[in-house]
């Protein structure tokens, strides 16, 4: 057995030393001069604790509890600030789960949100036209227009004069 062992095995060793658990350490205390000296220092500490007689309690302890707490129940209540800060450093946390809750929950639903617009919401965006662009196609748009009149007019067959048909466009 190393020192170590035998170390940790000696609070057990003080409490039963006749346990069989304990031959290892017992063996090891024999050939080993500093682990019987930590035994010894350990059994001396044991005997001074258990020759510790804690003091007794003055007579009127009692007497003087009773009025300190009558005291301390008579004072005028804290202000708004001390009572919310005695609230919150001497408390469970049990009254701030629902709002605990309720903050969660928006945050995962606006942080889903985003998410999902972000994940989702590949959109094609409609590339920037020029105004040159722009304006050609509705000359172009115009020019088609125009020719369709102009066939429907000639396919009118109408003996109006007046309104000569105009050659079409190209």
């Amino acid at each position: 057995m190393i020192c170590q062992d035998c170390k940790s095995a000696l609070p057990d060793l003080l409490l039963d030393p006749a346990a069989a658990a304990n031959r290892a350490a017992r063996e090891h205390m024999e050939s080993c001069a500093q682990c019987r000296e930590e035994f010894r220092e350990l059994e001396a500490t044991f005997a001074l604790l258990d020759a510790w007689q804690a003091p007794e309690p003055s007579p009127y302890f009692d007497q003087k509890l009773a009025v300190q707490l009558r005291e301390a129940a008579a004072e005028p209540p804290a202000g708004w600030f001390e009572r919310v800060k005695t609230r919150l450093m001497f408390n469970t946390g049990r009254q701030f789960r629902p709002a605990m809750a309720g903050a969660l929950a928006l945050v995962l639903l606006v942080g889903g949100g985003t998410f999902a617009d972000l994940s989702l919401g590949h959109h094609q965006a409609t590339p920037q036209v020029s105004a040159t662009v722009n304006d050609l196609r509705i000359i172009d748009t115009n020019d088609q227009a125009l020719q369709t009149m102009d066939m429907l007019l000639q396919d009118d067959g109408s003996t109006n004069n007046t309104t000569t048909a105009m050659p079409p466009r190209s």
